[in-house]
């Protein structure tokens, strides 16, 4: 700020709507202007999308760094994604994606005086993860922004519903700054940095028992589900395990749907099994078309695998039409996936 604001008389500054607060708002020459800023970009209030039924945007900002620890744990500067031992060491920020159709604009900004290049790069979870990612399986890169040498990086996008993890990177590790992220949505949305490598051993785990596995599903479609009406069914997916169900959305009219869901669980008796269900929505009372019964053993193949839908009862019940593709990984080291 000035010191000539210093010189507006109280009255002047009511009048003009001056506040003097760390709001983001400043004033300088334009001469300075000109010597430290290089483009102007202008976000709009309005949403001006003829597909979105919300005419303003709903903004959450998060104030976040890189920074750098020779633990790798602890260590979040890791770079672009061409490091791929490192890349998944950066910040990573989770937002969920509530509707259909989402439009995103995140801003990204470092905090001055630097000056280097960084993107932020979006990739969709499992739908119920709630700790770092640490190897990229299933989940899906579905977007990115250039790498350019600004202070600002804009990128927006129509996401489908689902869970998605920001990561914003420098270009090379070990760089140490600060950077404002800031994310406007037409539907309100949250942001939430992921701290926490996995599960948090409490005194509660002494009684109620401590995960011994985790286990990565991918579901990626089903084909040849028994028809419901004219238009064939509108399906979804219910995936069981222990006391936690995740449930994908309802694709409608169709009996080869592609669902594209994934979902994470840390399993606390090996033993119990991963259960898939498939099921037709309806107003009144959803229908059971199916169920796959997995075992989810870490020596299980880990390709894409077609399994025959069946009834209730276990892995040996009676078939029903249709199968489910799948991709399942498992592992004993809670921080593998």
């Amino acid at each position: 700020s000035s010191e000539e604001w210093k010189k507006v008389s109280d009255s002047e500054r009511k009048s003009l709507g001056l506040t003097l607060e760390n709001d983001g708002e400043f004033w300088m020459t334009f001469e300075d202007w000109c010597k430290n800023f290089t483009d102007v970009d202008i976000c709009r209030i309005v949403n001006t999308s003829y597909f979105s039924i919300h005419k303003t945007w709903e903004k959450k900002m998060m104030n976040g760094a890189w920074t750098k620890d020779s633990e790798p744990l602890l260590n979040r500067s890791g770079g672009c994604f061409d490091n791929k031992e490192t890349f998944l060491q950066n910040p990573q920020v989770r937002t969920p994606v509530f509707c259909e159709v989402l439009k995103i604009l995140p801003v990204s900004c470092v905090t001055p005086p630097s000056i280097i290049p960084y993107p932020a790069l979006w990739l969709q979870v499992e739908d119920n993860r709630s700790y770092r990612l640490h190897k990229l399986t299933v989940q899906e890169r579905v977007a990115t922004s250039q790498y350019i040498n600004t202070r600002t990086v804009f990128l927006k996008r129509i996401l489908q519903q689902g869970r998605y993890i920001l990561i914003p990177t420098t270009y090379h590790p070990g760089i140490i700054t600060k950077f404002i992220l800031r994310l406007f949505t037409d539907v309100p949305s949250k942001l939430r940095e992921l701290k926490a490598d996995k599960p948090k051993m409490t005194c509660w785990s002494l009684l109620c028992g401590y995960p011994r596995r985790v286990v990565q599903i991918k579901i990626h479609s089903a084909e040849g589900l028994q028809k419901q009406d004219r238009s064939g069914a509108d399906p979804y997916v219910l995936i069981k395990c222990e006391n936690r169900n995740v449930r994908s959305p309802v694709q409608h009219n169709v009996t080869s749907p592609v669902f594209n869901t994934q979902v994470i669980f840390y399993k606390k008796n090996i033993d119990s099994p991963v259960i898939i269900q498939v099921w037709n929505s309806n107003i009144l009372c959803d229908e059971f078309l199916g169920q796959a019964v997995l075992a989810t053993s870490p020596s299980d193949p880990q390709e894409q695998q077609r399994l025959q839908l069946r009834g209730r009862g276990g892995r040996e019940a009676a078939e029903m039409p249709g199968h489910i593709t799948i991709k399942v990984f498992s592992s004993e080291d809670l921080m593998e996936l």
